[in-house]
């Protein structure tokens, strides 16, 4: 026979600002709509104010000593600060590491190919992880890496930096640029 499950509580998860009932504290500073501070009241006070004005008592500052408490609207408070999210996080741009693989004998020609799409990913604001790879007797001639990699470093000295310097791993070799 299985166990009984665990009873939930009543109360629906709480997301967002406590309000009216929710809010715990004996007292709290009061903020009216229109934004004049009525000093510190009584919570329930506070609550039977907001309610004659037609509105809620949302704590919006609750790490305050007492908490902050303003007469709101609570569903319009949520969807603006919804709203106030949604567009921190569309302007927010994130940096993403673009990589561009070369062998050490690499032509003229398909190294020009590969510098454009470093200026390229550079200049979107993306780092660049420049990745030299040896095959067979290759290894043994590093210092043709180094070289090739100081040319790129040089060649984007302008608009990137050397975030992360040459080095191997296994038999590769790592650079990482990013934009200035």
């Amino acid at each position: 026979m299985r166990p009984p499950l665990a009873r939930r509580s009543a109360a629906p998860p709480l997301s967002g600002p406590r309000y009216n009932e929710l809010i715990s504290v004996p007292r709290v500073r009061v903020i009216d709509e229109n934004g004049d501070n009525l000093g510190v009241l009584l919570t329930a006070e506070a609550i039977e104010q907001a309610q004659e004005a037609g509105l809620d008592l949302v704590e919006v500052s609750p790490n305050a000593d007492p908490p902050v408490c303003k007469f709101l609207d609570v569903g319009k408070y949520k969807y603006e600060a919804q709203k106030k999210a949604n567009l921190a996080r569309k302007s927010q741009k994130t940096q993403e590491i673009k990589e561009i693989k070369m062998r050490p004998n690499i032509d003229d020609h398909d190294y020009g190919v590969k510098m454009r799409k470093i200026h390229e990913f550079i200049e979107e604001g993306d780092k660049v992880k420049v990745t030299l790879r040896f095959r067979g007797r290759e290894l043994a001639h590093g210092e043709l890496g180094m070289q090739l990699l100081q040319r790129v470093q040089a060649d984007v000295a302008e608009i990137a930096k050397v975030e992360q310097h040459p080095r191997m791993e296994g038999r590769q070799m790592l650079m990482v640029l990013a934009p200035r």
